[in-house]
């Protein structure tokens, strides 16, 4: 499996060059890392050429780096029913270049790029329909970046006063919880069963023994 994948890099590579800055076979799929600006031509490559013959766009999605320059890695990930294989291409960008959009490509990459804008914030440019998918239509940030707070920036709540629902900033009521661990519903600090035991009673039974 693993020289196939190899071999299909080195045709990969071959074809395209200039497209294919980096390649290697990682979790029994080859990854192929390329310019943000080539991704169109690659993954058009990928689906079309015979040995190829990617023709299902399964996913895309992203991860953030902060540490990195261009903080955002965008991935795709192909699959081959003709040739039992799969393949993942990553690209780079930052926080405010655009990424060209897969649609034209794929159909299936108009849902995945708007994900992947929602949670993320890469923007893909000719884009049919980029617009939030999993968040609410005022939803500000995207939750899947490194630098986004836990708590989010608003909270949502009914206001039965003005009848709807109501925006507003994160308040925290208290820094931090009372625990009470006597409480079923909160924990307990003994095991079931350990109540019935009164502290020393082991060391009582310990010095009756001893004494006999």
């Amino acid at each position: 499996m693993k020289q196939a994948l190899l071999d299909l890099a080195s045709h990969i590579s071959a074809a395209l060059p200039e497209e294919i800055l980096a390649s290697q076979v990682r979790y029994d799929e080859l990854e192929l890392e390329v310019p943000r600006d080539a991704i169109l031509k690659v993954l058009t490559y990928l689906r079309d050429d015979h040995s190829c013959q990617f023709k299902q766009l399964m996913d895309v999605c992203g991860v953030d780096y902060p540490d990195r320059e261009e903080r955002l890695e965008v991935v795709y990930n192909l699959l081959s029913l003709t040739h039992n294989q799969r393949i993942r291409v990553l690209l780079r960008t930052d926080e405010t270049t655009a990424v060209p959009s897969a649609a034209s490509v794929f159909s299936s990459a108009i849902w995945f790029e708007r994900e992947t804008w929602d949670l993320l914030g890469v923007f893909f440019s000719d884009h049919p329909d980029l617009r939030r998918i999993l968040t609410d239509y005022g939803f500000e940030g995207h939750p899947l970046r490194k630098d986004f707070p836990l708590t989010g920036y608003v909270e949502v709540r009914y206001d039965d006063e003005q009848r709807r629902v109501v925006y507003e900033p994160v308040k925290l009521t208290q820094e931090f919880r009372t625990f009470d661990f006597m409480s079923p519903w909160e924990g307990m600090l003994h095991l079931p069963g350990d109540e019935k035991a009164e502290e020393g009673d082991g060391d009582a039974s310990k010095s009756e023994s001893g004494a006999a």
